[in-house]
């Protein structure tokens, strides 16, 4: 009879929700001071999306948690729209408060996942945006 081999489960530590923090609340500092530019929204979205992706992929149950994150991203994704077009990357008043609820609800739920789900959330979605990106240069 052999034992069935368990999946080491390695928490996210205190310093890695440090920089997931970080990478969050900075670009939406610099959105609010007038600094935002295409990386910082590119720090700011990443970290967003990879939470909820990560949390969607392990089926988490938090009441409220994925609504949140898509709102928040659907307000980043018409920023980006915007940034695209006018080369001026802002959240606009109307529209911090769903990124703000996305930072809070991705704080508090980061806890609840493990490294290596955020690794692979986050190469699955560099994955995807490569294949988009790419699609975009040969059409």
């Amino acid at each position: 009879m052999s034992k069935k081999p368990t999946n080491l489960r390695v928490p996210v530590t205190q310093g890695l929700k440090d920089i997931y923090a970080m990478d969050m609340h900075l670009p939406y500092q610099a959105a609010c001071e007038g600094r935002f530019s295409v990386t910082a929204f590119g720090r700011l979205a990443a970290a967003i999306s990879v939470v909820r992706t990560a949390l969607v992929q392990k089926n988490t149950r938090i009441p409220g948690a994925i609504e949140a994150l898509d709102k928040a991203v659907e307000t980043l994704s018409m920023v980006r729209a915007r940034g695209d077009s006018t080369d001026v990357w802002e959240i606009r008043e109307d529209e911090r408060p769903s990124v703000v609820s996305g930072i809070e609800v991705a704080e508090e739920c980061i806890g609840v996942l493990d490294v290596a789900l955020l690794e692979q959330s986050a190469a699955m979605l560099m994955s995807l945006m490569a294949d988009t990106s790419g699609d975009q240069v040969t059409s």
